[in-house]
């Protein structure tokens, strides 16, 4: 059973390498055609930061295959020796804290090189190391505090029910709804949350809400400038706790008209019930996955040297729920891109189809996005579509844009009219 496991897991990295080795060549291989959606400089520098992540990525699929060899042939035995053998709630969560741990320092130096060599290197981050010390403090408080107390109660619901895959499935999607609920507060000790200035914007903004029926805690810009010079804008929180949020830099390259065109967009998801369909699709994941993976035999846990205690439990479960959810993200992806054109419909109703395709290729130009991918890279990964169907599906024929320079801030078909 032990050795089935590790292969199928092998399996699935070996996939996921293949996939990406055709990315990369995909890229280098549309590198050398004539540029779309921008000049030729910015196309070469977007295709060679695509190009360096997938590396990096792949980096890390190795070394985390090597990580899932070592937990299931030695390791979980190793640490339990560590923490003791008693199946008790505090030792699983013990277990569980070093076992996130260890896989978290393995993995910190690929964090670190894609931080602060790459996304350096494009002019992405703005994070200085001594902001990313006390973030990671931030974050390892939060999830000594609440994610000690979540699998706290995971742990004991397996030490204390015979179907406890399925009292542990409520329990985990209970927890990823109250998450979505609570993102604004937790999002709030990172970030720093102004209300946007009474003005025209903002009218027009509350107008646009009220079409929908939205309403929400307020409309907020957050100062993502300090980390990261990526442009984006989303809802945040469920029930009341709903709230617009603009990033800083999202203001300082988009004119009026394509945020609000953006923002038609992002309310087009509201109106169609997107966030619904996304948590109905993880309550499925969710369920399979526990029932799967909460039905393995103890003779598996034998086999690597440990009980099958709660601990153990909960770790392989967190180990091969990444295969399933591999499996299932075509599902995902397609349902998402078929979400993404609707909403990209709604939007250009609402703020205007030219607004909306200027913004586009705003978001695209600022945030160096190749334009274009591999088809099993948009297949398992894409959750939007390729942005160039999304262009043709506004009427938008991408080879009349020859772009070699910024983005005019009052839109790109005023740009072309005067070319």
């Amino acid at each position: 059973m032990l050795s089935t496991i590790i292969w199928i897991y092998t399996f699935y990295i070996m996939v996921k390498l293949y996939i990406s080795t055709m990315q990369i060549g995909f890229i280098a291989f549309e590198k050398k055609k004539d540029p779309v959606l921008m000049g030729k400089g910015r196309y070469t520098v977007a295709a060679n930061y695509a190009i360096a992540k997938e590396r990096l990525g792949m980096a890390e699929m190795i070394v985390d295959l090597i990580l899932f060899a070592f937990w299931a042939t030695r390791g979980f035995a190793w640490l339990q020796g560590l923490v003791g053998m008693q199946d008790s709630v505090v030792a699983a969560v013990l277990f569980l804290f070093g076992f996130f741990g260890i896989n978290y320092l393995v993995m910190l130096p690929f964090e670190l090189y894609q931080k602060f060599e790459i996304d350096q290197k494009f002019g992405f981050n703005k994070m200085t190391p001594k902001m990313y010390i006390l973030d990671t403090l931030k974050s390892t408080l939060i999830f000594a505090v609440v994610g000690g107390a979540a699998l706290g109660l995971l742990a004991w619901i397996i030490s204390s029910f015979q179907s406890w895959w399925f009292w542990g499935f409520v329990l985990m999607f209970t927890i990823a709804v109250a998450a979505n609920v609570l993102m604004p507060f937790f999002m709030s000790l990172f970030n720093k949350f102004s209300p946007m200035e009474e003005g025209e914007l903002r009218t027009a903004i509350e107008v646009m809400m009220s079409k929908v029926g939205l309403r929400s805690e307020g409309i907020f810009i957050m100062d993502a400038s300090k980390r990261d010079s990526r442009l984006n804008a989303f809802f945040g929180g469920l029930g009341k706790s709903k709230r617009v949020v603009l990033f800083d830099t999202l203001l300082e390259k988009l004119s009026d008209k394509e945020l609000l065109a953006v923002l038609g967009h992002e309310l087009g998801h509201f109106k169609h019930g997107d966030i619904w369909k996304n948590i109905g699709l993880m309550a499925v994941l969710l369920f399979i996955g526990f029932f799967v993976f909460g039905n393995l035999p103890d003779t598996l846990f034998t086999q690597m040297g440990t009980p099958p205690n709660a601990g153990v439990k909960i770790a392989m479960l967190l180990l091969l729920l990444p295969v399933l959810s591999f499996l299932f993200t075509p599902v995902m992806s397609y349902v998402s891109q078929h979400n993404e054109y609707a909403a990209d419909a709604f939007g250009s109703e609402m703020g205007g189809k030219e607004n909306l395709v200027s913004a586009l290729l705003k978001l695209v130009t600022e945030n160096k996005a190749f334009p274009k991918a591999h088809p099993l890279v948009i297949f398992f990964y894409h959750t939007h579509p390729p942005v160039l169907e999304r262009l043709k599906e506004l009427g938008f024929d991408a080879s009349k844009v020859d772009l070699d320079g910024e983005l005019p801030k009052d839109g790109i078909f005023a740009y072309m009219d005067k070319k």
